[in-house]
């Protein structure tokens, strides 16, 4: 047996016997900081855009704040098919089902390959129609984010599979290799995107260095469309060592003959997949909500601070998402691998504590918002007006990103037993019905402030934590067990 091997079976025996609060909390942490550098992809930008001479700078943060809504709902369309192949992978590795593992991985690959070429054309064809009409932005802001998304959405096919890629290898029981690569891909990331932003000069000072070597390497300066291409590049270098990782440590790619289309199984990832993709679509369309409604009530064609500020904070709004997202990855994995291995007392038990290590994370971050939130948004923008507003919003809902993250971990936890049908169900009626009549009436019948708007998305956030809380303790998404028990037979 290879080192590889040994290590993989390790893995599998921790997360079915090893102790179950430790064992959560080894497996979920690097997860959490894996997803929450796929954010610093954004971070990164972010910052470097900051450093645009002062006339770009402004436009610039708004653009990409709406920009980055907007991939995220293809991101997460992708990530419901990853999130239905984790779930029957994560089921069969716990049933020893390895010729099940090698069906569900390869043919949910090849969903990821159509929704890429699905979305990046519609996303790339489409950019002028989804900034100027339906998010309604407005003068030198919807220019530039017309530029950038078009060139984002062609190139997103580079998230859609990197996430497919390390989340199968962490359905296996494998944390730690995918969050080394993403620290790969990120540094990388950070030397591209300097080089492209900035190309010849003008840069910043301490961004001389990159002048010299982008002449020499004959790299334009492209400016906040340079951060797009440098994210795409930099995430399909990652993706070739994942890759050889899932063919020669998990031998996850079924043998030649076996790699067409299957109905059936693209039918069974399916029936997972479109609920938890219309759940997270919903809740980035929460928050494209929020901003449409700042852009439409709070800005003119010659002021954009609202909006600016709006992509201020949704780098932090994102922040949490994703943290809360990594320790539900984990919940996933816990769940399907002990429901597959008949353990449903554990199974049950990893979704709290996984929750209850998202709320003690947050802490940080909520800590780090109330002392450092100026110093951390004045990184990316130095202009008072956005700043202070994009504080304030801060000081209303980071304190909400506890429940925000516990809703999230236990709804992940609930779709490792293919429960998402579930999780969409609560998560439509919490925006649908509470959210979306709230933010309207607030400010569209009543006229409110932005506070006022910012006031309901932290009682949102409230909301969906109990709502998520009382169905997970009640138990009835276990009953979806019987159906990943069943296409695991199959």
């Amino acid at each position: 047996m290879t080192d590889e091997k040994r290590t993989e079976g390790k893995s599998e025996s921790r997360i079915l016997t090893g102790p179950l609060a430790w064992e959560v909390a080894r497996f979920g942490t690097p997860l959490a900081v894996g997803m929450a550098l796929q954010t610093t992809f954004n971070l990164v930008d972010a910052y470097l855009i900051a450093q645009l001479p002062k006339d770009e700078v402004g436009a610039a943060v708004g653009a990409i704040g709406i920009c980055d809504q907007v991939a995220a709902l293809g991101t997460i369309l992708s990530f419901g098919v990853s999130t239905a192949a984790a779930a029957l992978i994560s089921n069969r590795k716990g049933a020893n089902d390895h010729a099940g593992v090698q069906r569900a991985a390869w043919q949910s690959i090849l969903v990821i390959g159509a929704l890429s070429v699905f979305l990046g054309g519609v996303g790339g064809l489409g950019a002028g129609v989804i900034v100027h009409d339906l998010i309604g932005a407005k003068g030198a802001v919807a220019e530039i984010a017309t530029s950038y998304l078009r060139v984002a959405m062609l190139g997103s096919f580079s998230i859609y599979f990197l996430l497919q890629l390390t989340n199968i290898q962490r359905a296996l029981g494998s944390a730690k290799t995918p969050v080394a690569l993403l620290v790969a891909g990120n540094a990388l990331n950070l030397v591209l995107a300097v080089l492209f932003i900035f190309g010849p000069g003008p840069a910043p000072g301490w961004l001389g260095w990159s002048t010299e070597l982008a002449s020499a390497l004959g790299i334009p300066r492209m400016g906040m469309i340079g951060a797009a291409w440098a994210s795409i590049l930099s995430r399909c270098v990652v993706l070739l060592p994942n890759v050889i990782i899932l063919a020669r440590r998990f031998d996850v790619f079924p043998p030649k003959g076996s790699r067409g289309p299957s109905r059936t199984e693209i039918k069974q990832l399916a029936d997972i997949a479109w609920p938890s993709s219309a759940q997270f679509v919903l809740r980035i369309s929460a928050m494209l909500l929020v901003n449409s409604l700042v852009a439409r009530f709070f800005t003119t064609a010659e002021d954009q601070t609202a909006t600016t500020a709006m992509g201020l904070v949704f780098r932090l709004d994102t922040m949490a998402l994703f943290v809360a997202m990594g320790w539900g990855n984990a919940a996933q994995t816990f769940v399907g691998q002990n429901l597959g291995a008949g353990e449903e007392r554990r199974a049950r038990r990893s979704g709290w504590l996984a929750g209850a290590y998202d709320v003690v994370t947050n802490v940080l971050l909520v800590v780090a918002v109330f002392h450092w939130g100026e110093a951390i948004l004045r990184v990316f923008d130095d202009q008072t007006p956005p700043v202070m507003i994009a504080l304030d919003y801060l000081h209303v809902v980071a304190p909400s990103y506890f429940a925000l993250g516990l809703g999230i971990v236990l709804g992940n936890a609930m779709a490792g037993a293919g429960a998402t049908r579930t999780t969409f169900a609560v998560d439509a009626l919490v925006i649908l019905a509470f959210q979306l009549p709230i933010c309207l009436v607030v400010v569209g019948a009543l006229g409110g402030s932005m506070r006022a708007l910012f006031v309901c998305v932290a009682v949102t956030n409230v909301v969906s934590a109990i709502v998520y809380a009382v169905v997970y303790g009640r138990g009835g998404w276990l009953r979806s067990r019987a159906r990943i028990e069943t296409r695991a037979a199959q």
